[in-house]
């Protein structure tokens, strides 16, 4: 199963158009959800005492009635619940009048141990709370333990935002044809359980046509056609070369994360550029990561006519301030460089931390300059409050998801977005975007950030888009610290990162 998300609106059009392609019409679909759904359920739950299906009026609910009526055929002991009416003449009316178990009304429901629910309330569109009814099902279900299945999403979980108005709990989640973002983002995320794709007809071709431009952050992304193949001729500098900008002395230890993390990812060369009263300290702690003193514009202009990095790292424990703003401007002027021989930008700027910070007071000389026609592309990796200082207009819309806030911010600072959190979100200034989905809580430490900076880096610096680089990074970052799991500290990440990459390496596909 590929790895697009679909919005609400972007399946309905899927549904659309399949059934216009044919040769399945939309009970024809209907037909083939319920049966997904109620082969999980007898394959799940072979021992249910009862299962209660609850239907909505629409689509949803459609499914519901297929559901009830197939378990009935095969024996299980099933009770349906209803809300609402159907639409005289819909597919989900339809469902209803082929299903010839009594219907009763959702609000007498009250599942016991050992019983399973089938929530086929509303679907991935809801945009009004669920009822008093259906809550008190959700309260009774939770206090009892009786597993709950969803159809699409659990009901009260918007398929585009994520966001709850009252909700289930599911042990599982069954969807179709693709996920939804509301999958993934939080906190809806947390309500979904195990998600199963179901495919009940809906072709690749169909999903083709509506040119998608959101999906999971997965591999598959990123690994075939642009994850860094070392070539066998290869050099430490045709490998890419990562300066990492350090703050004063009594806060080198994020840049040396960032440094460390980018040689690990397989920059072939990486330089700490050092305040002049921290290179003592900086020394005594690198051994293979080079070290550069850069206390004025001077100095970092004279390095960039000496050595031509392809990626810089600015921000972590570098200090907020005007030297920030400077530095960082300052890099925004060289030209980007491309290399024609392989095909690749040779180029990158990863703002984090401070570096974002810096500019809060005023955004727009940073957007300005990163806006300006030969400037090298930018990645930014904001958590939450970083994000709010930057984006504060953007960051207070209560409309708008974390998937849309991140797509606007990226269009504004013409930069690659990775608002990071338990559902970081990647987004490009051309519309593209991703939802990450292997975080753990570990990563939720200090110095991990810096780690993800450095990531990002050593993969640009190799030649990576700055949108895949910064996928691949996150992704990457997020592996690592999941397979640590509990003890994790910021300094096991970039040993950690090894064995992830060996594995994708591994696995990469051959471009032939």
């Amino acid at each position: 199963m590929r790895n697009e998300l679909l919005s609400p609106a972007e399946m309905a059009e899927a549904d659309r158009l399949a059934i216009a392609a044919g040769p399945l019409d939309g009970y024809g679909l209907m037909q083939r959800a319920g049966e997904a759904v109620a082969a999980m359920v007898l394959a799940r739950y072979p021992a249910a005492k009862k299962v209660h299906v609850l239907c909505g009026p629409g689509n949803n609910g459609g499914d519901g009635y297929v559901v009830a009526r197939l378990l009935a055929e095969a024996g299980v002991d099933v009770e349906l619940w209803a809300e609402g009416k159907q639409k005289p003449g819909s597919d989900a009316a339809l469902a209803s009048e082929a299903c010839n178990l009594p219907v009763n009304h959702i609000g007498h429901c009250y599942p016991e141990a050992g019983d399973v629910v089938v929530d086929a309330l509303y679907g991935a569109g809801l945009s009004k709370d669920i009822s008093q009814h259906a809550l008190a099902v959700s309260g009774v279900s939770s206090a009892e333990r009786v597993p709950v299945i969803s159809i699409d999403l659990p009901s009260g979980v918007s398929g585009e935002t994520g966001q709850m108005r009252g909700h289930f709990d599911a042990a599982v989640t069954v969807t179709f044809a693709r996920k939804k973002p509301g999958h993934l983002l939080m906190p809806g995320r947390r309500v979904c359980g195990e998600i199963i794709v179901a495919d009940i007809g809906i072709p690749d071709s169909i999903i083709d046509q509506l040119k998608i431009t959101t999906f999971e952050n997965t591999p598959d992304l990123w690994l075939r056609w642009y994850f860094p193949r070392t070539a066998i001729d290869a050099h430490k500098y045709k490998r890419g070369h990562v300066a990492v900008f350090s703050g004063g002395s009594s806060a080198t230890g994020a840049a040396r994360l960032s440094a460390l993390a980018a040689a690990r990812t397989g920059a072939g060369a990486v330089t700490v550029l050092s305040p002049g009263n921290a290179m003592q300290v900086n020394a005594a702690h690198l051994t293979s990561i080079m070290l550069r003193k850069a206390d004025t514009i001077e100095d970092i202009a004279e390095y960039l006519a000496e050595r031509q990095p392809s990626a810089f790292v600015l921000g972590p424990g570098f200090g907020i301030g005007e030297r920030a703003r400077a530095f960082a401007l300052r890099l925004l002027q060289q030209n980007r460089v491309y290399d024609y021989d392989r095909g690749i930008e040779l180029w990158g700027i990863v703002l984090d931390a401070d570096g974002l910070t810096s500019f809060r007071d005023n955004p727009d000389t940073l957007f300005e300059a990163s806006h300006r026609a030969l400037a090298p592309p930018l990645v930014f990796t904001p958590h939450e409050g970083e994000f709010a200082r930057l984006f504060p207009d953007i960051a207070r819309s209560k409309k708008q998801s974390k998937l849309a806030k991140a797509r606007a911010a990226a269009q504004r600072a013409n930069a690659v977005i990775v608002y990071k959190g338990a559902d970081t979100v990647i987004a490009a200034p051309d519309g593209h975007a991703a939802i990450n989905a292997n975080g753990a809580p570990w990563l939720a430490t200090a110095g991990s950030g810096d780690v993800l900076a450095g990531i990002i880096a050593g993969l640009l610096a190799q030649g990576m888009p700055p949108f895949k680089a910064a996928c691949a990074g996150v992704w990457i970052h997020a592996e690592a610290g999941r397979r640590f799991g509990p003890g994790m500290i910021a300094e096991d990440l970039p040993l950690a990162i090894v064995p992830v990459l060996h594995e994708l390496i591994e696995n990469q596909p051959d471009l032939r």
